[in-house]
């Protein structure tokens, strides 16, 4: 049977993590996703690519179980690959995917485990097991108040243990990760985070210095049989140091290194992991190890560069569960660009070292910005993609400094 009729993608969320899925869905088979997101909002709605599907209480467990059902009756002839593109989304998945119709596929791994590796608290103790780096940490609780040292001076870095239940308070105020650059600094952004209600620990760790440009990503896609299948490293360049986007990644050279890679794969396989996996990490240039800051038990929202690079992670998900193949174990080799922002932001923002390979890239055509595609382009669509980039040309000015080299 060809494969591009007997299944159909259903993904949850509505940002660029799934567009870009569906993009590379899309790519591979010409086969057109659903996506349930919270609002009709871009980049999702109205996308020729997507039958996107406007649900508001698309995070309630009951309807996120009627919306898939609903998807699991409309295509009973098909497999139903279930993927969540948000924490939130993965966690429900994993909690129901052995309750789900029969033919539903949610490749994860199950709800207790999932608990545990989202959880950064958890995560860090399971890199002491398996030799994976990270930075200086300390887990602090609310019940501690101001009553604390740390054996580390500023800047100070303060985020959430568990993600799922810090966005779920709802205040807009709180950030992605705080960055303080004194010990008071540090006290009132606590304060902050519990006043606005978050029950759970937060994570307190030393600065790793160095620019955007020390960042590294990497995601892994495990099989149904828990082995690791295919590795892409990714170089970040440049990311959005906006209040609500900082840490985003906006630029990205795909990259290369088999000691961090085969570190991370262990780990993976020592867990039994399944599904798509991926990590933040930071090179610290003082001992010139790589530190990992947590996993996504997902594709993280700059998937395209995975796509971009020559590995389509639809077509990974679709080989191993609707085909059963099993796949040899690869890692990136070959380099590309992948971009979230416009070529001036990328080239005004980002060192200067890098800009010939950029441009190399760019005429080779090794290049890729997740909402430019040519088979989601109406004049609508590309109206709506030209005020992102003007969007992005403003924030990027706001927040971000241009190098010093």
């Amino acid at each position: 049977m060809d494969s591009t009729q007997n299944f159909q993608p259903l993904l949850f969320g509505g940002d660029i993590n799934v567009y870009s899925v569906a993009r590379a869905f899309h790519e591979a088979y010409g086969v057109k996703s659903i996506a349930y997101g919270k609002y009709p909002s871009f980049p999702c709605h109205d996308s020729a690519i997507i039958d996107y599907r406007v649900c508001p209480d698309n995070e309630n467990p009951e309807m996120f179980r009627e919306n898939i059902q609903a998807v699991s009756r409309e295509f009973s002839d098909r497999k139903v690959l279930l993927l969540g593109c948000g924490d939130s989304y993965v966690q429900l998945a994993a909690h129901c995917k052995d309750s789900l119709p029969g033919n539903v596929i949610a490749p994860y791994i199950d709800g207790a485990l999932l608990d545990s590796l989202i959880n950064k608290e958890t995560f860090y103790q399971l890199c002491d097991q398996h030799g994976v780096d990270h930075p200086a940490t300390f887990i602090y609780d609310k019940a501690t108040g101001h009553n604390f040292t740390l054996p580390w001076g500023p800047p100070y870095i303060a985020k959430p243990a568990d993600s799922v239940a810090y966005w779920a308070c709802g205040d807009h105020s709180l950030a992605k990760v705080y960055i303080c650059q004194s010990w008071e600094e540090l006290l009132a952004a606590l304060d902050h985070v519990y006043a606005a209600g978050y029950p759970g620990h937060m994570i307190l760790q030393e600065f790793i210095p160095g620019d955007d440009s020390y960042m590294r990503v990497l995601t892994s896609y495990s099989d149904r049989n828990g082995r690791v299948t295919t590795m892409c490293l990714g170089h970040v360049l440049l990311e959005e140091h906006s209040p609500h986007g900082i840490g985003n990644h906006a630029v990205i050279l795909t990259d290369r290194d088999e000691e961090l890679e085969r570190n991370i794969k262990r780990l993976l396989e020592a867990l039994g992991y399944v599904g798509f996996s991926n990590f933040d990490i930071k090179y610290d240039s003082r001992d010139g190890k790589y530190k990992a800051f947590e996993i996504n038990c997902r594709q993280g929202r700059s998937n395209y560069y995975v796509t971009g690079a020559g590995h389509n992670i639809a077509k990974m998900v679709v080989e191993d569960r609707v085909l059963e193949r099993d796949l040899p174990f690869q890692m990136t080799q070959n380099r590309s660009l992948w971009r979230m922002v416009p070529r001036k932001v990328a080239f005004k923002f980002t060192p200067r070292k890098y800009h010939e390979e950029m441009r190399a890239l760019i005429r080779a055509g090794a290049d890729s910005h997740s909402l430019v595609y040519q088979g989601d382009n109406s004049l609508k669509r590309r109206l709506r993609v030209l005020k992102n980039h003007l969007g992005n040309i403003k924030r990027f000015d706001q927040y971000n400094k241009v190098p010093e080299e």
